[in-house]
């Protein structure tokens, strides 16, 4: 029945617009598109049996439907109701998965007709359906989430009858239809249900009678109509049951073809209000009568589908207890409110009115109403054929316990008590509009509260909180900002270290007394530079504790990350030379020994904390280490001796590929933040030579030796540079091939090709560097980047998986048997990475930077002459 629905009331429905827009209207394509899309999910979500997959797509209907709604981004009442439903059923749909993975999680499965199987009982079956019922309700508009569906109706008119008649608000009567039959014995979803559906039933129709825009009015029609189906359907009887999905039928055909009719009308007129509406009946005489079948359905008269569909929801309360009788009283006092409404809708639509002109329209045209007179034919033809249509939907009602005398549709059982009532709806209904036009009474009986203004004070409050919050907490202070992480981290995992940690009971201080003594050259340089008030203090400081940790590595006897931990610190040093340059020499002028203190001691507890996580984690371990055979397969699997090497290139080589593109692109963006324009990024390949800075004749020590920027330099400095510059160089290739079997690797081998590169610009400046390295540094990380991922790719040509590494055993003449693993192409990847990386920075921290001073340095030079 829903896949029908869907797809058939939604081709007509796009159908239709095409009339509804015009050729010029802005983001045409971009509705098609997701109206569309919006109905691919619904139809997902109707034939999921995976509650999984169901809350997927549920979820998705709740983000098109967001798009359709804020169809016109700029009206703000488009962009308003558009939010509001948005986080009102994203919400509900939160609540709902919760209650889903609940029940999958007891049932050991996601599938519903698994689920509905093996379900749990008592508190916690109670608890899980609650979760789900506050999904179905917001998705369906059931008090209190009620307030969204109205404020909607800032959507086109074809988007308000598919989402509102047909579609989305459907979902919440879907799920609960789709779950009745299994759940049909738990109270609290009954209860649930039939309270928030008459509340809904009674409010909306009430709401209804009070408005003067026929959309509004069909909106909180809508409201009252989807309360009269989560009743019926919540009921759990068997007949009760039929007459809900044949009202679900009935209600998607007559609801779609009057929000279609207010379509036209506004449209063909330009208002939709009923106070400026008259005479409409005689002039477009055929779209007066399909209104009037479409109202007939909905008023629940003969012979429309809305009448048969509401005989059976009658008879289906007439022979329960006390409870479904005085439930039976609502509904026939909330079917006297929809015949009400309905009158409302038709005179204000199409009566002619005294005292106001005649409304000038033109006849739509038959495009125009083919949508709506063949959903309003198609309700006409479902309460002819009722027969066929029990036949069709009786195998859902059987799901539920049977009765003696099962219920079926048709459209004359004959002089029933059932008849009767809805002969009293009815004339309870005409009743009630008569009085309320010819006295012209308006409804003005308001709740104290309701959702709109309980949702209202709560976004409210949200947005006061979310202020009142960054003006506490977003300063502008990085060390603020910081603080409030690291002491969030001391009280929480320290807090639950403490408390119940299982610390280990052997406790070894040290290995050697060498380990203390440096652990104290850590303490004091890090302390020290807490307390240092100059930058370039505090820099040589943390770099002494960075040297004091590689000692530490080589006490342990890790002498390959004792040599990455020297290179990294040596590297980082000289990058903070290169920034410390354009910063004040110190922190701050004024004395801040309180805050220091403070910051000290932040730092002693993150120290601590982390510390002891480490030995926590460490001493805690229950499984033997996968790194316990990492060197033995290091030599039969990776080919080398070096089990650090190898775990990188080899073993380990996917993570050493994430951290090789996270290299490339902080590369990337920090060059984007110092060259300030994009043609600068040129600037990141060899700069062209300025006058003066061309090579001379004569001695030099350095190529560019004779530039301004090398003369300001030392002899001596230029002297050991070019001495020791190609020995570097070499170094760094030797630790690159060697890596596999001694201490080395790409990672060091390519720090050590960047310090030399960082000697050179030292010694002679960026003109240095550039004839140095007159490549860019882009090409050089995208070429590192291009082997890395291509020895990967290879491998799996040559039918092994990614990253998988061969190793070859040949004879070289001169050099004899050789010994080669390829995993070694992808360590010259990563060397050649960290030289672009280093060349990346050197040219934007260092010859950028640099050039920029200088040319601030020339407009100051120009205006003190101007």
């Amino acid at each position: 029945l829903m896949v029908v629905l869907v797809g058939g009331v939604g081709a007509l429905v796009l159908a239709y617009s095409a009339r509804y827009f015009t050729a010029g209207d802005p983001g045409l394509g971009r509705f098609a598109a997701v109206f569309v899309a919006f109905a691919g999910a619904m139809l997902g979500l109707v034939v999921s049996d995976d509650l999984v997959l169901l809350y997927v797509f549920w979820e998705l209907t709740t983000v098109f439907s967001y798009l359709l709604i804020g169809y016109d981004p700029a009206k703000r009442s488009s962009r308003r109701a558009a939010m509001q439903a948005l986080l009102v059923t994203t919400l509900g749909g939160l609540a709902m998965l919760a209650g889903f993975i609940m029940l999958g999680q007891h049932a050991g499965t996601y599938r519903w007709s698994e689920v509905a199987q093996d379900l749990p009982g008592g508190t916690y079956l109670a608890v899980a359906l609650v979760l789900i019922l506050l999904g179905a309700l917001s998705k369906s508009a059931i008090f209190p989430f009620s307030f969204w569906l109205p404020g909607a109706m800032a959507a086109p008119t074809p988007v308000s009858a598919y989402l509102h008649a047909a579609a989305m608000v459907k979902a919440g009567v879907f799920l609960v239809a789709l779950m009745g039959p299994a759940v049909v014995g738990v109270t609290s979803w009954r209860v649930t249900l039939l309270a928030g559906g008459l509340i809904t039933m009674f409010l909306g129709a009430w709401s209804a009678l009070r408005q003067v825009d026929l959309k509004l009015l069909l909106a909180y029609g809508t409201v009252s109509q989807l309360g009269l189906l989560m009743v019926v359907l919540g009921a759990g009887t068997r007949d009760t049951a039929l007459a809900g999905v044949a009202m679900v039928l009935a209600h998607a055909l007559f609801k779609a073809t009057l929000f279609l009719v207010v379509g036209v009308i506004d449209h063909q007129t330009g208002t939709r209000d009923v106070r400026e509406l008259s005479g409409l009946g005689r002039r477009s005489p055929a779209l007066a009568v399909t209104a009037t079948l479409a109202a007939a359905s909905m008023a629940g008269l003969p012979p429309m589908a809305g009448f048969v569909a509401k005989e059976a929801a009658f008879e289906g309360f007439l022979h329960g207890n006390a409870g479904d009788r005085l439930v039976l009283a609502g509904l026939i006092l909330g079917s006297a409110l929809t015949v009400a409404y309905t009158l409302r809708f038709l005179w204000g639509a199409f009566a002619t009115k005294p005292g106001v002109q005649p409304t000038e329209s033109g006849r739509p045209g038959w495009a125009f109403l083919a949508a709506p007179a063949l959903l309003a034919v198609g309700s006409l033809g479902v309460g002819a054929f009722a027969p066929a249509i029990d036949r069709l939907l009786a195998p859902y009602a059987d799901q539920y316990p049977s009765v003696e005398t099962p219920y079926h549709l048709a459209l004359w059982h004959g002089p029933t008590l059932a008849l009767g009532l809805s002969v009293l709806a009815v004339a309870t209904g005409v009743g009630i509009f008569f009085l309320l036009h010819r006295h012209r009474l308006h409804p003005a009986l308001r709740l104290p509260f309701d959702g709109a203004s309980v949702y209202h004070k709560v976004i409210g409050g949200v947005d006061r909180l979310a202020v009142e919050l960054t003006g506490a907490t977003q300063r502008g202070s990085l060390p603020f900002y910081l603080g409030v992480i690291l002491v969030v981290l001391v009280v929480l995992p320290g807090g639950v270290l403490l408390a119940g940690s299982p610390w280990p009971r052997n406790f070894q201080l040290w290995d050697t007394p060498l380990q203390a003594v440096a652990a104290a050259v850590i303490i004091v340089a890090a302390v020290s530079a807490a307390r240092a008030l100059r930058r370039m203090t505090a820099m040589i400081l943390v770099g002494v504790s960075g040297y004091g940790i590689a000692l530490m590595f080589i006490l342990h006897g890790a002498p390959d990350l004792a040599l990455t931990q020297f290179l990294v610190e040596t590297v980082t040093i000289a990058m903070f030379v290169l920034v410390l340059r354009r910063l004040p020499a110190k922190f701050s002028e004024r004395p801040i020994r309180s805050s220091r203190r403070g910051r000290i001691a932040i730092g002693v507890a993150v120290g601590a904390v982390t510390a002891g996580m480490a030995y926590v984690a460490a001493g805690g371990r229950l499984a033997t280490p996968i790194s316990v055979a990492f060197p033995e397969e290091s030599v039969s699997y990776g080919g080398g001796k070096n089990v650090v090497n190898v775990t990188l290139v080899d073993i380990r080589a996917w993570d050493t590929m994430g951290e090789i593109a996270v290299l490339v692109v902080a590369a990337t963006g920090v060059a984007s933040l110092i060259f300030r324009r994009t043609r600068d990024l040129g600037q990141r390949s060899a700069i062209p030579h300025q006058a003066g800075e061309q090579p001379a004749a004569g001695p030099r020590w350095l190529k560019m030796g004779t530039g301004p920027e090398a003369r300001r330099q030392s002899v001596i400095l230029q002297v050991v540079t070019r001495v020791l510059f190609h020995a570097i160089v070499l170094f760094s290739v030797y630790l690159l091939f060697s890596g596999h079997n001694a201490p080395g690797g790409g990672f060091a081998a390519g720090l050590v090709a960047g310090l030399a590169l960082a000697v050179r610009y030292l010694a002679g400046g960026r003109t240095e560097l550039n004839a140095a390295a007159p490549v860019d540094a882009g090409a050089v990380l995208g070429a590192g980047l291009f082997v890395a991922v291509g020895t990967g790719l290879t491998a799996m040509l040559l039918g092994g998986e990614f990253l998988q590494s061969a190793l070859l055993d040949f004879y070289v003449p001169v050099l004899g048997k050789v010994h080669f693993v390829t995993s070694a192409f992808f360590d010259i990847g990563v060397y050649l990475i960290v030289v672009g990386l280093v060349l990346d920075i050197l040219r934007s921290l260092g010859a950028e930077m640099d050039r920029q001073s200088e040319a601030e340095q020339d407009d100051v030079r120009t205006k003190e002459l101007v």
